[in-house]
C-alpha cells in the first residue's frame, strides 16, 4: 500500500485576529443557533446589530449551516462554525461538516431548495471548499468586514 500526501494551502487568520468557533448539532435548530450566535459574536466585536454587513454575514452563516445540516449530515456528528476577522478587512466564515464526498457547487439555475450557494455567491467577496481530513469538508466564505468610502461595499457584485 502506498500513501499519498496532498498539501492544501488554507488561509489562516493572524494569531491576534478575533476568532470564534463553536460546534452545533446537525439539526435545523443547530443551524438557527449558529446564525443567532454568529450575530451575537459580531455585535460583541463592534458590528451594528442591524447593519448591512451584519445581515450579509448572518445570511451566509444561515445558508452554509443549512447546507451542512441538509447535505453534510452524518448521524451522531455535528458541524462546526468558525468566524475570523482577517487582516484583509474581511470576515471569514467557515462551516465544517463530516461529509467530504458531498462537495458543493453553485448553479446559476435556481431550483426549489437549491438557492443557498447562489445567495452565498452574491453576498461573499469570495467562497470555496477545502477538505477537512480525515473525511470532512469546510465550506468558507469571506464578506467585507468594514465600510469603504462613504458607504458599504457592494458585496459579491460581479456585474460591471
Amino acid at each position: 500500500m502506498t500513501s499519498e500526501s496532498v498539501e492544501i494551502e488554507i488561509p489562516q487568520p493572524a494569531a491576534s485576529a478575533p476568532q470564534f468557533t463553536q460546534l452545533f448539532s446537525a439539526t435545523r435548530r443547530g443551524a438557527r443557533l449558529a446564525r443567532l450566535l454568529a450575530v451575537e459574536q459580531l455585535v460583541a466585536w463592534g458590528w451594528p446589530r442591524d447593519g448591512e454587513r451584519t445581515d450579509a454575514a448572518a445570511l451566509v452563516v444561515a445558508e452554509l449551516s443549512a447546507n451542512a445540516v441538509t447535505h453534510g449530515r452524518l448521524d451522531g456528528r455535528g458541524f462546526r462554525l468558525g468566524l475570523a476577522l482577517l487582516p484583509s478587512e474581511r470576515l471569514r466564515i467557515e462551516v465544517t461538516d463530516p461529509r467530504g464526498e458531498h462537495l458543493p457547487a453553485a448553479s446559476r439555475e435556481a431550483v426549489e431548495g437549491g438557492r443557498g450557494l447562489i445567495i452565498v455567491d452574491a453576498l461573499a467577496a469570495d467562497w470555496g471548499v477545502h477538505p477537512y481530513p480525515p473525511s470532512g469538508k469546510t465550506v468558507w466564505a469571506e464578506v467585507f468586514a468594514t465600510r469603504t468610502g462613504s458607504g458599504y461595499p457592494v458585496l459579491g457584485d460581479t456585474c460591471q
